[in-house]
């Protein structure tokens, strides 16, 4: 039996199979941050071919933590009903969704408003230089990430993800890279991960417990004093301690950096954090082959299998997948006609 289109629980989040819709940014929201029409096509789509995760791209808690002015937004009340209509039509179609909550910090080009950071250093030439954070403005995102989990409930959400990777605010404040605070935010390890722990905290004030919390982390930096596994896994171990549920692995974009991409090339990396810890754990990383798939979850290098430009290409990749795995699918019944 094919441990893809094996089911697997996460708390209350429960999953007919180990496909998870990896969060992209569509760049396609009005200027407010509203979804449009193009989400409520873009993500059922891809329910309907059998993804049974999705998780909602990064969806700023502040306007200035969006990355750019096409993301979505979730800082709103009038942002609730847009989301919720994504869940609603994803559900229709049986899948479950999670919504990543963002923050893009020195990253953010959002030019109406300042850039934030731990520390007031550019991510390159291309970039402003981000105003240095103050305790009131670490105060101020952390209830902002608060209040974003609280509408994300209200949408309807199965799920959350803490986006703690690619260079954006909380990474900023994990990395050695980018943070030079002297302050209890700054230094040690313990003190660059003290940020995200906050963020956990508050999250976890409003979100429910039997409903699953994960994070989604930078496990290479790919840079000269930079984090490597063994430092992201200790990060993993206080944040699994704090209550996340899943981890969601993926790697760079903290500095400029040359990374050599291949099939897979991130698993590795999700394949030690596994080994540290005792939650679920999401791997990928250019993925396209259904037996590539395969060979992760039977060889207990992920637990389930995270697609992103695959599944752009064809959101009806996990019915041929079955089929070449050899399972039996349902497809919806408008599609039978079709059936591989």
């Amino acid at each position: 039996m094919s441990k893809l289109f094996n089911g697997i629980k996460i708390k209350n989040l429960e999953l007919k199979n180990r496909i998870v819709m990896a969060p992209m940014c569509m760049n396609s929201s009005d200027k407010e941050g509203h979804a449009t029409e193009w989400h409520f096509i873009h993500y059922p789509t891809r329910a309907i071919g059998g993804t049974d995760f999705i998780i909602v791209e990064a969806t700023g808690v502040e306007n200035r933590g969006r990355i750019s002015s096409g993301d979505l937004g979730i800082w709103m009340d009038s942002h609730v009903e847009g989301l919720k209509k994504i869940v609603d039509l994803c559900h229709e179609q049986g899948a479950k969704v999670a919504l990543q909550l963002g923050h893009a910090g020195r990253k953010s080009t959002i030019i109406e408003e300042d850039s934030i950071a731990p520390s007031a250093i550019a991510f390159d030439e291309n970039y402003r230089v981000p105003k240095e954070m103050t305790k009131e403005d670490i105060n101020t995102v952390i209830t902002a990430f608060k209040e974003g989990a609280k509408k994300a409930l209200e949408a309807g959400f199965d799920s959350i993800e803490i986006h703690g990777a690619h260079g954006y605010l909380i990474n900023e404040f994990i990395s050695p890279l980018c943070n030079k605070r002297t302050d209890e935010y700054g230094g040690s390890l313990e003190n660059r991960a003290r940020f995200l722990i906050e963020v956990i905290r508050a999250v976890k004030e409003v979100w429910p417990e039997d409903k699953a919390l994960l994070l989604r982390l930078s496990a290479e930096e790919f840079a000269e004093g930079g984090h490597h596994v063994e430092e992201t896994i200790e990060v993993v171990k206080l944040a699994v301690k704090e209550g996340i549920d899943a981890v969601d692995v993926s790697t760079g974009a903290v500095v400029p950096a040359n990374i050599n991409v291949f099939p897979g090339y991130q698993i590795s990396y999700a394949e030690k954090i596994k080994a540290a810890v005792d939650v679920p754990v999401i791997g990928g990383g250019l993925i396209s082959s259904p037996l590539m798939a395969e060979e992760i979850i039977q060889n207990h290098r992920a637990d389930m299998v995270f697609l992103g430009r695959e599944l752009l290409r064809n959101p009806y990749w996990p019915l041929k997948a079955a089929k070449d795995l050899r399972e039996e699918l349902t497809y919806p019944h408008q599609y039978d006609r079709a059936k591989y």
